[in-house]
């Protein structure tokens, strides 16, 4: 099976959930970043579409890092889709020869679905939140799950 080529909805409710899991801490960019596998730059990038969209800020400095904005009841999924992607196809169309009648009609049809599918996957993210993802992961773990990092990491989160 293919892998996806955009991780980066899957690192941001990653992220997000973890900032919910612990409130009104500032947590490095770093500490994020080995959490979800990634580099910090990167990491960066897709926080600075969720502090655009009001989901999270930050202070920067020696002291600084992330923290959620708002609280995690209040932060459904769709708006993170939205925040990363806003109302870009979800199907990944391509145009069709301009000459080609069947090629043009394949491509409306196409971008009907795909306007179908973006509504249908917004639909059923505006469902959870947040608040709702930790919930699971803390069930499914059986109680409070924490940060899985080194006492010099753990040590870079701030209140």
């Amino acid at each position: 099976m293919a892998q996806p080529t955009n991780t980066q909805f899957a690192m941001a409710v990653h992220v997000l959930t973890l900032l919910a899991a612990h409130p009104g801490v500032l947590v490095d960019s770093g500490v994020l970043a080995t959490s979800v596998a990634s580099s910090p730059v990167h990491l960066r990038r897709i926080l600075g579409h969720l502090r655009l969209a009001g989901l999270v800020d930050s202070r920067p400095g020696a002291r600084g890092g992330w923290r959620l904005a708002q609280p995690p009841e209040s932060i459904n999924l769709a708006r993170v889709w939205r925040a990363l992607n806003g109302a870009e196809q979800v199907l990944g169309l391509h145009e069709a020869n301009p000459g080609c009648p069947l090629g043009q009609r394949v491509q409306a049809f196409l971008r009907d679905l795909d306007r179908q599918v973006y509504a249908a996957l917004t639909g059923e993210l505006a469902t959870m939140t947040v608040a709702d993802v930790r919930g699971r992961v803390t069930a499914d773990a059986g109680g409070p799950v924490a940060l899985s990092t080194s006492p010099a990491q753990f040590a870079s989160l701030r209140t």
